[in-house]
């Protein structure tokens, strides 16, 4: 990254970060999607299986993976005051914290895991599925949170296409795998949606053996000798985590809401789940652009910041803003246009067709809020300015979104049902959007004060 001096030049060095992290995230996600629809062409069972799973463990995994996300927004303002002797420590605490919280995970999911699918009270195939499914995924939880303090070094630096190659280099891994273990190709036994989640651990151990031969060897990662063995420092860890957690429990609520949702229509049918799962996914797939935008953002605003150019960083974060908004509603054109074509890429059974179908409507509003909020986010982080994003995402997702959407869903008179879910889910990402973009407002007149001073 570099300094820059206009719009023009703003814009492309803006570009030149965000579309690798956009393919990246879009190639991520593409192993969830692929989960679901080869999933869902096993059977619906399958599906609402790998569905229960998923929601149990997405909150989770996100919220652990934006603990460790504080590795990014720390490294850019190093980069940007020039102070490079400080990353290979601080990647390395991260490795650490990383593998001490995947440790951690394992246990309370042996611990956990039976008593809360029991309490879902879900028919016996699908409780055997997503308890299977969990186990599979388990083996990979190590490798994913390693490659994301990788990652984040990597990207922190501005050099967002080499996570990009390695990530579409390993997409097509998941997929095969996905295909001879799901369906029981090659003499392998057909495990059907279980096979997901191991197909899934094993491309997550191909991804982190190629970050760690590209951090090691590939210049210019090489030269700052991020794979040095240093001593566990706790002072470093709590740096970190002084960041991180509040960065974590924002992702955590957020994504938390919706597998709570999943969680709290486990009372409807096996049809229902399957089709709320299917929406739900691609809703998600969208969400990959503002995310990406997020996560530019982050970087980008961080290095200014880092450098103290704090004009530079208000001119970043609008642009980030208006390249979500334009995006959104071009996704939800093109959801509004290809909606039965969606929907059959998801299941052959008929009435999980049409439900779906019917809840991808609720998804276009999704698109603007997260436009707003999502980019904020980044921005906010970039800024190392995290805690009052938390309180926001958690008064707008679980004390308005969620108690909104059971009371739309239960109430005899509205007969919303599952749909009253999804009301509330869209109401509570509105709030959030409104407030975060406030808080942006007001800490960088702060910021931009400072500077004139």
């Amino acid at each position: 990254m570099k300094q820059t001096f206009s719009i023009k030049e703003k814009r492309q060095q803006f570009l030149a970060i965000l579309w690798p992290i956009l393919l990246t995230q879009l190639a991520l996600f593409a192993m969830v999607f692929c989960d679901s629809v080869m999933s869902g062409n096993a059977g619906a069972a399958d599906l609402a299986g790998v569905a229960i799973g998923s929601s149990l463990w997405v909150p989770i995994s996100t919220g652990i993976t934006g603990i460790l996300l504080a590795v990014t927004p720390i490294i850019a303002q190093y980069m940007g005051a020039g102070r490079r002797d400080n990353i290979p420590f601080t990647v390395v605490q991260g490795i650490y914290l990383a593998a001490a919280l995947s440790l951690i995970i394992i246990i309370i999911g042996v611990i956990t895991l039976n008593p809360i699918l029991k309490t879902m009270h879900l028919e016996k195939l699908v409780h055997n599925i997503a308890r299977e499914y969990l186990i599979g995924l388990s083996i990979g939880i190590a490798p994913m949170f390693v490659y994301t303090v990788l990652r984040c070094f990597i990207d922190a630096l501005g050099q967002t296409r080499v996570t990009m190659v390695i990530t579409l280099f390993s997409l097509p891994i998941n997929i095969i795998m996905n295909y001879i273990l799901i369906f029981g190709k090659l003499g392998f036994p057909r495990l059907g949606g279980v096979g997901a989640g191991y197909a899934t651990a094993i491309t997550y151990w191909c991804i982190l053996f190629i970050t760690l031969y590209t951090v090691h060897r590939v210049e210019p990662f090489a030269g700052f000798g991020v794979l040095k063995m240093y001593p566990v420092s706790l002072k470093a860890w709590l740096e970190q985590l002084r960041l991180g957690i509040p960065i974590g429990f924002s992702i955590f609520i957020e994504t938390s809401i919706f597998a709570g949702v999943t969680l709290l229509m486990s009372r409807f049918d096996t049809i229902t789940i399957a089709a709320h799962q299917a929406a739900l996914n691609f809703a998600s797939f969208l969400y990959m652009v503002p995310l990406s935008i997020s996560m530019a953002l982050t970087i980008i605003v961080g290095f200014e910041v880092g450098a103290k150019r704090y004009q530079d960083a208000k001119q970043y974060s609008f642009m980030g803003i208006i390249v979500a908004l334009g995006m959104a509603v071009c996704c939800g054109i093109g959801l509004l246009l290809f909606d039965e074509r969606v929907a059959g890429l998801y299941t052959k059974d008929m009435a999980v067709f049409e439900l779906t179908k019917q809840f991808l409507v609720y998804a276009l509003f999704f698109q603007l809020s997260d436009a707003v909020a999502t980019p904020v986010h980044g921005v906010l982080r970039g800024y190392k300015d995290v805690n009052v994003a938390f309180l926001i995402s958690f008064a707008s997702y679980w004390i308005i979104g969620l108690p909104l959407g059971h009371i739309l869903s239960v109430l005899p008179s509205l007969q919303w049902g599952a749909f009253g879910y999804w009301i509330g889910l869209i109401a509570g990402l509105a709030t959030g959007a409104i407030f975060l973009l406030g808080r942006m407002i007001i800490l960088q007149r702060k910021t931009s004060q400072s500077e004139l001073n």
